[in-house]
């Protein structure tokens, strides 16, 4: 029995489909009439392998969100004074530090993802180390940024006491953002091949200690905020260092890593050509909702208003860690299958990825209605700031809801490599339309903190929609064509670097 054949039989039967390749799935999908009855058989073959990667990739981006997360907990208890300055210094300031990084690092997710499809294994090494050249770089120019952040703070009109606590906590956790350099392409690194558990392990491991170190320093040794951005920045670096250990030691890592090589120093130019790519796409999408909290900084009563919208972006962003976690398994499935040759395939994860995210977001809405009081009570005691983000919820729920999509279509973009499209679309839906509607229903009317959240969910909504008509409109055989094509080009470019 050959194995088409192997596959019918599990189709029809009442066992597990077996665990055959991409390349016969993608022969049944492509070429042969799937009846009714097999789909479920389909749907649960692609889900074992989504969950496989996004289980891990959830936890992964969790945790590692968490430990900026638990730190603002602590400092929340110190005063309102305090979370205010740590919140709007992780928002401006380190939030726009993230956007570049994460957004760089969106390249590695495209190129390394296609090459371990196509298995071109040993060019995965050089793309991680030329990633972390570009990075530091990058890391080098913002720390001018983190240092002066009270100056920055203060001209885009926040309060002298809250630019000043924001520029200690800016200031100490200048370390984290050299970890975050480094850690962030060895990570997409290893989820581009598929190495999802060893890191899940790392987060939750780096993570507890960091819970540990930080109830240390700030309710033990009372160091107060500035003890607790430098505990922060010790535990990045402590993921920092177990990540690299475990790319240069592991056997599972032996074709991709073969060591440091000056090759990361050729070829430069087209793959930083992506990573602008990639950094505009995610900048312009990362700001746009840190920059609706800097706004609600101007509001009357400027210390309610950025509490209570940092603290339902909060949750926003733990909703949206989980989302992007199964976003990182889509774009690896994406990124994969098309460098791999199979269109078909690559087509059928995107459907059944989103309808994953949808059910899921569906629930965690459910979930931020249920439990609307205690949500503010994890972070304050405060009565204003409590009744304030109560009347937030709402609009926190139609935003989670609203999470089980979008980034869901980011991750298939980075996977299919669309980042420059993209960038437009952002750059259109959020900042032409949503944050203009934002700053007039803030201003000009009485909603306040509320206006300024609907024009980021109007903003979401839009851009959405046009990521649903673009993927429905994908040519997606077309898209492996141009994935073979990037990687050729780049293979290339290096070539001749490197005879030069």
């Amino acid at each position: 029995m050959d194995e088409y054949e192997t596959l019918l039989v599990g189709l029809n039967s009442h066992a597990r489909i077996p665990d055959l390749s991409s390349d016969i799935i993608e022969e049944f999908l492509a070429h042969k009439p799937v009846a009714a009855r097999w789909w479920s058989r389909l749907i649960a073959w692609e889900s074992r392998l989504l969950w496989i990667l996004s289980g891990a990739s959830i936890v992964v981006s969790i945790f590692n969100y968490m430990l900026t997360f638990v730190t603002l907990m602590f400092t929340g208890h110190l005063g309102a004074l305090e979370l205010a300055g740590a919140s709007v210094a992780t928002v401006g300031i380190q939030g726009l530090a993230y956007g570049i990084m994460l957004g760089m690092a969106s390249a590695v997710q495209t190129v390394c993802g296609q090459a371990y499809g196509a298995k071109k294994y040993s060019s995965m090494g050089i793309i991680c180390q030329r990633a972390i050249i570009l990075h530091l770089g990058a890391a080098i120019l913002l720390t001018f940024l983190y240092w002066f952040s009270g100056s920055i703070l203060k001209a885009i009109g926040q309060s002298d006491s809250i630019a000043e606590q924001g520029q200690i906590f800016a200031r100490g956790i200048i370390l984290q953002l050299y970890a975050f350099a480094i850690s962030c392409p060895m990570q997409r690194f290893l989820q581009a091949q598929n190495i999802v558990n060893p890191l899940a392990y790392m987060s939750v491991g780096v993570f507890l200690l960091h819970l540990l170190f930080t109830w240390l320093v700030v309710e033990v040794l009372e160091y107060g905020l500035i003890g607790a951005a430098l505990t922060l920045s010790f535990s990045w670096w402590v993921l920092v260092i177990v990540n690299a250990v475990y790319i240069v030691f592991s056997p599972n890592c032996k074709e991709t890593w073969t060591g440091f090589s000056f090759k990361a120093f050729s070829g430069i130019w087209p793959y930083f050509k992506l990573t602008v790519a990639s950094a505009v796409m995610l900048c312009l999408e990362i700001w746009y909702n840190q920059g609706l909290v800097l706004i609600s900084g101007l509001l009357t009563n400027p210390t309610i208003s950025l509490d209570s919208i940092s603290i339902c972006m909060y949750y926003l962003n733990w909703d949206m860690q989980f989302m992007l976690g199964l976003a990182a398994a889509a774009s690896v499935r994406v990124s994969n299958e098309l460098g791999a040759g199979h269109p078909s395939v690559a087509k059928f994860s995107v459907l059944v990825v989103n309808g994953t995210s949808i059910l899921i977001s569906t629930v965690f809405t459910a979930i931020v209605l249920i439990f609307r009081v205690g949500l503010s009570k994890a972070f304050t005691t405060d009565s204003e700031v409590i009744s304030a983000v109560n009347n937030l919820t709402p609009l926190l729920a139609i935003s989670v809801f609203l999470n089980g999509i979008q980034p869901i279509l980011s991750g298939v973009a980075i996977g299919s490599g669309w980042q420059g499209v993209v960038a437009y679309v952002n750059l259109a839906t959020y900042y032409i339309i949503g944050l203009p509607i934002g700053c007039v229903l803030g201003f000009k009317t009485s909603l306040g903190v509320a206006g300024i959240w609907w024009g980021m969910i109007i903003g979401v909504l839009l851009q959405t929609v046009t990521l649903i008509i673009l993927t429905a409109r994908t040519n997606w055989n077309t898209e492996v064509q141009r994935a073979i094509e990037r990687l050729q080009n780049a293979e290339n470019e290096e070539a001749i670097a490197l005879s030069l």
